[in-house]
Formats: structure tokens, C-alpha cells, sequence
């Protein structure tokens, strides 16, 4: 198993095919999450619905342009990986459908989640989806 860039590295080298994507076998698996105390959301409720309208700026984006595009405005962040790189790794996740459109943390991801967690042993109990998520802000960031 390999991550990228150095799956698509091997590739390029002629060492290597990718042959399966989690991102495309597992189903939505939130990958990235942002967490806060409830007091701090409760305290600073502008703050965060700023910080989440951002975030789906950023998908918004990812969802109207090429992965060329794409690739030459993230770039700056894999300063060690040529831009050719990263086009054809952008353009792998973007014709697997990779990335979700919105920031709402469904029930079925949090389930898939816990899920991925318990078989690798590293989780002792179960949370209750409305313990945890709140999408209040996710929804209110895609109107």
C-alpha cells in the first residue's frame, strides 16, 4: 500500500500500478475533521460558521474548476512534488469522485468511521452520532 505522491510516483517510474483507491473503495471516510469544545461553538458561534463558509469555499472550487487548475493553485503546498505530479494525482481523485461537494459529516460516514476504528482495535466504545457532530454549520455554509 502506498500513498500519494509515491504511488503515482512508482507509476511514473514505470516501478508500479495503482490497482485500488481507499478513497474510491471505502465510501466517503471523513478523512479531515475539525472539532472544538461545545462551550468554544457555543461561545463563538461566527467564528466557526466563518472558518466552515472558508472550508466550503475551498470545495465549492475543487467542484468547478480542472484538476489542472486545481493543481497549479495547490502546488505551493508540495513544494517537493512537480506540478505534473501532482496534476495526475488531483486527476486520479477527481475521476474516482473523491472529494464530497459539501462539509456535513452524515451519520453513515460516522458509522463507517467507527467502524474502521473498532476493526483496527482502537476503539474501546461506540459514541452516539449526535453526541459527537453537529452539521448546523456545514448546512448553513452550502446555502
Amino acid at each position: 500500500m502506498e500513498f500519494e505522491p509515491h504511488a503515482t510516483a512508482l507509476e511514473a517510474k514505470g516501478d508500479g500500478h495503482v490497482v485500488a483507491s481507499l478513497g474510491e473503495d471505502s465510501g466517503y471516510v471523513p478523512y479531515t475533521a475539525f472539532s472544538a469544545k461545545k462551550s468554544f461553538i457555543d461561545a463563538n458561534p461566527e467564528l466557526i460558521q466563518s472558518f466552515t463558509n472558508a472550508l466550503q469555499k475551498g470545495m465549492d472550487y475543487v467542484q468547478s474548476h480542472t484538476p489542472e487548475e486545481i493543481a497549479k493553485v495547490i502546488a505551493p503546498q508540495f513544494e517537493e512534488t512537480d506540478l505534473a505530479t501532482i496534476t495526475a494525482i488531483v486527476t486520479r481523485y477527481y475521476e474516482q469522485d473523491t472529494w464530497k461537494d459539501n462539509l456535513i459529516f452524515e451519520a453513515d460516514a460516522f458509522t463507517l468511521l467507527q467502524d474502521i476504528l473498532a476493526e483496527a482495535g482502537e476503539l474501546s466504545e461506540r459514541v452516539p452520532y449526535g453526541t459527537l457532530v453537529t452539521t448546523q454549520f456545514a448546512e448553513a455554509a452550502t446555502q
